[in-house]
């Protein structure tokens, strides 16, 4: 059996230590491994509950509060890690009304407990804390608080911490791979403001001192940098949607700046037709009993669970621009941030390593909401722009256990590699059918790329191994190089893949003039005799797949 005694510590200090010099080439440090690896100090429990409460100064743009941690051992331990961002202080740690000591190194917190807390045993412990957390600089992608004003001068309010991480503002197991089985959060803001979180508004109190408490309370797993807060002079108003198929009646709810109502309530009836298709091809809305939520954001967006971040200013595309060039009309940034209900937060990964699974599934759903209000020939032109966003320099999937993730080819890349499996597997029942199924399998849990590629590969009855290392671990796309040699009627096409390493990918090319048949090309040449076909007319289908090609000229 483990124990994670206090030596523990020492021996993992020592480890990280080493692990650090060893990867300083990548430039990771000791504090990203203590940020990205589940240590014995982290996997010796596992978290049930978090109770987070703070109250937000925003004159001073400081929080103060505290969270109690719900936990139970999964092994016998006397020493555990939280995080916290070293920027903020931690005024006390009680348990069982002692007051435990601590030691932090970087953003860890090493926290002691008086006596063995034995596996399966259920504790709680409750940190009190204080700071002023990091502003954010350019969110959500460098993410902290942003403490802005509307344009009518109230203060407004957000915080989006996807790879920066929780622990900027709140003491957590800030791990991908943990996540509560509920959670509490209470805000206290000023009165005249509105604070608006994850999961359904319990509770609204109003205390001594000009703040008002707002309590809200998460049903599901939520992963750390899902917890947000909104604070604003907000304007609410509600819709249902109801989809028969799953006798489902979904509230939703939206918060926007008041002088934004009208032209919120007109551009919001996109939810509803995005919902549609979702439900059809991806299952159901993962958080029924928590609603749907946008919430208008002074930064552009994030997938906040059922508490959506909305910040396009009520533009078509992407802050007004259609970045596919297939101009079609819809909010980006309703579209993709709310497919992350399903991919990233119904299904979350337990290393940020693996994001593409958030960002490439995401990205992919844009594409399936086009087909679903546009038709095929639409999703069809809009998948294939994304080529013109993949740079091929860098692996998708990033470095394991320093919090790092790939690079941001996983949005464009990791769509691409779903088109092109869809057209492998050649069988859109099938395709869905595995989509909604990896939801029934992985709803509320966390997984490795390895669960997704394993489970594609047995539902689809075919062998993906090598198909997904290449497009997910190495930095180039397969390459098709083909020969053609015309033979008075016949036209001899000679095909493989450039690759010194074995590699089978099936593609779709012209046997007959306009009618597309597989062919089954390997890292060795192999040849066909088509009849009656000219060069001109031989054509391989870059629209279904995507590879590189070289047309070898003999």
């Amino acid at each position: 059996m483990k124990k994670c005694f206090q030596f523990i510590f020492f021996v993992f200090y020592s480890w990280s230590s080493l692990f650090a010099q060893s990867a300083r080439d990548s430039v990771f440090t000791q504090a990203d491994t203590l940020r990205g690896m589940l240590s014995p100090l982290r996997t010796c429990y596992n978290v049930l509950v978090y109770d987070l409460d703070v109250k937000v100064d925003i004159n001073e743009k400081h929080i103060s509060g505290s969270n109690t941690i719900k936990l139970i051992a999964e092994n016998d331990f006397q020493q555990l890690q939280i995080d916290l961002s070293e920027n903020m202080q931690i005024q006390l740690i009680e348990f069982e009304t002692t007051s435990l000591k601590y030691a932090r190194k970087f953003n860890a917190v090493f926290i002691n407990f008086p006596r063995m807390i034995k596996k399966g045993e259920v504790a709680s412990l409750k940190i009190y804390y204080r700071g002023k957390p990091q502003p954010a600089i350019h969110p959500p992608w460098d993410g902290g608080f942003s403490w802005e004003t509307d344009a009518e001068g109230n203060p407004w309010v957000g915080v989006s911490c996807q790879q920066l991480g929780a622990s900027c503002w709140w003491p957590c197991k800030d791990h991908q791979s943990d996540e509560p089985d509920e959670m509490f959060i209470h805000i206290s803001v000023p009165s005249g403001l509105m604070a608006v979180s994850n999961g359904r508004l319990t509770k609204e109190t109003e205390l001594q001192g000009g703040y008002t408490k707002y309590d809200w309370h998460v049903s599901y797993p939520i992963n750390n940098y899902d917890v947000t807060l909104n604070i604003a002079k907000y304007r609410q108003f509600s819709d249902l949607y109801v989809n028969a198929a799953f006798n489902d009646t979904l509230t939703l709810d939206y918060f926007v700046l008041p002088y934004n109502y009208e032209k919120a309530q007109q551009h919001f009836k996109q939810v509803k037709l995005m919902l549609d298709c979702y439900y059809k091809l991806m299952g159901e809305y993962p958080f029924i009993k928590d609603g749907y939520k946008l919430v208008e954001t002074p930064y552009l967006g994030m997938e906040h669970q059922s508490c959506v971040s909305y910040g396009n200013n009520y533009k078509s595309g992407y802050r007004g621009k259609d970045l596919s060039g297939a101009g079609f009309d819809f909010d980006y940034i309703i579209i993709h941030e709310s497919a992350h209900e399903w991919w990233g937060n119904a299904i979350t990964t337990n290393d940020i390593a693996d994001m593409w699974i958030h960002e490439g599934f995401a990205t992919y759903a844009e594409a399936l909401y086009v087909e679903c209000i546009y038709g095929h020939d639409a999703y069809l032109k809009y998948i294939n722009s994304e080529k013109k966003g993949v740079k091929n320099k860098e692996p998708i999937i990033g470095k394991y256990n320093v919090n790092k993730p790939g690079s941001r080819d996983m949005y464009p890349k990791g769509a691409l590699l779903l088109h092109t499996l869809r057209s492998i597997i050649n069988n859109d029942s099938l395709f869905f059918n595995i989509l909604e199924g990896l939801q029934l399998k992985y709803k509320y849990k966390t997984v490795n790329s390895g669960d997704i590629e394993k489970y594609i590969s047995e539902k689809s009855g075919i062998d993906l191994s090598q198909i997904f290392d290449v497009y997910l671990r190495e930095k180039s796309i397969p390459e098709l190089q083909y020969i053609l040699e015309k033979n008075e009627k016949d036209l001899k096409v000679s095909y493989r893949y450039a690759s010194d390493k074995p590699f089978t990918m099936p593609v779709k090319v012209t046997l007959k003039k306009e009618m597309y048949a597989f062919i089954y090309p390997t890292n060795k040449w192999q040849s066909i005799l088509i009849d009656n076909m000219k060069e001109e007319d031989f054509k391989i289908a870059l629209d279904l797949f995507y590879i590189g090609l070289e047309n070898i000229k003999k």
